[in-house]
């Protein structure tokens, strides 16, 4: 049993067990205050009010400023009050493995990452790359000949319903997007960007094999499988293969008849805007040094080459340059006996 008297200047004096000895009056001369769950008896209580057994050593709480209890960690046994710390610089147990927030920031980042890379699907067909699959499931719609949009005027089919609204301005006449230089107007925004550049000259996309530069991205592509031999877009009619889209739908109008684009005078149809603008004498490319005009920007660019001497067709066994791709064809097949 725990026993305790009270010492000189009212220090309590702690002692264990029923007749054992008494701990030294000095040993906790520091530890002053009142006793901790004295009973009346002298009997060291517990919380639940039993007694407390014999070998248990107790120990009152320590104190802190203005008496306050700071801390009930036992004293050793060795009569050492200091309590136990971690060493300085050593981690505690509760903290291991925990990440700043600059850590866990960055944590977060390469997992986004790591999910937008995942996340990247690959047409098969033509190798073109997309961040979403609904891009590529859109894309497809290219090789497969889907086209599950149809315009309520002429039911003519689109795979995007973008172009269905583009095609809708053919029926009701708008073309937002007016040329400054000009004055001729498009049914969209990216149409009038390649176009100013037929009076700019910019031609920003450079072919890394041969140099040749283009007004638009899609040129330079369609340019470049000049020198893959790809044709990715292919006739489900026939078999015949093309190096665009554009191509490929001008192309199956031969199968089904389709002739979208009607004179506004005489209400003949034609399956290519270039030949309406044929039928109607419209030649709305204009060449800047002689203001010869033209129906096409594609007439226009070639007919500039006789101002500029660019000649960006270069036959890869001999060398010679020509203005045009059917001219190289051509030399290739005449002089050295080989062909595309």
């Amino acid at each position: 049993m725990l026993g305790g008297r009270k010492g000189a200047g009212g220090q309590q004096l702690w002692s264990c067990g029923t007749g054992g000895p008494r701990m030294d009056p000095g040993a906790h001369s520091s530890e002053a205050g009142a006793s901790w769950g004295d009973t009346g008896a002298g009997t060291r209580m517990g919380r639940d009010g039993a007694g407390l057994g014999i070998g248990l050593v107790a120990h009152p709480p320590r104190l802190g400023v203005e008496g306050g209890v700071r801390s009930l960690s036992p004293v050793s046994p060795a009569g050492d009050s200091q309590e136990e710390s971690p060493e300085r610089g050593s981690t505690s147990p509760s903290r291991a493995g925990a990440l700043s927030p600059r850590q866990k920031t960055e944590q977060k980042r390469g997992s986004s990452a790591g999910e937008a890379q995942s996340q990247t699907n690959t047409c098969e067909a033509c190798g073109k790359s997309f961040s979403l699959r609904s891009n590529l499931l859109t894309h497809r719609r290219s090789h497969l000949g889907e086209r599950p949009y149809a315009c309520p005027e002429c039911g003519r089919c689109f795979g995007q319903s973008s172009h269905l609204l583009t095609h809708q301005r053919l029926h009701t006449g708008e073309r937002p997007y007016r040329c400054r230089d000009c004055g001729r107007s498009f049914n969209v925004n990216s149409d009038l960007v390649k176009h100013r550049r037929t009076h700019t000259g910019e031609r920003p996309y450079s072919c890394p094999e041969c140099g040749r530069r283009f007004g638009s991205s899609s040129n330079l592509t369609r340019h470049q499988r000049l020198h893959t031999g790809e044709r990715p877009y292919r006739c489900p009619d026939c078999g015949e293969s093309f190096r665009d889209c554009s191509s490929l739908t001008i192309h199956r109008r031969a199968h089904t008849g389709e002739r979208p684009y009607p004179c506004p005078a005489c209400g003949k149809a034609f399956a290519d805007s270039s030949l309406l603008r044929v039928h109607t004498g419209e030649r709305p490319y204009v060449c800047p040094e002689c203001r010869k005009s033209f129906t096409t920007s594609s007439a226009l660019t070639k007919h500039k080459r006789v101002h500029t001497g660019e000649r960006p067709y270069v036959c890869p066994d001999c060398g010679k340059s020509f203005t045009q791709s059917s001219n190289v064809i051509t030399h290739w097949r005449l002089q050295h006996g080989t062909s595309l």
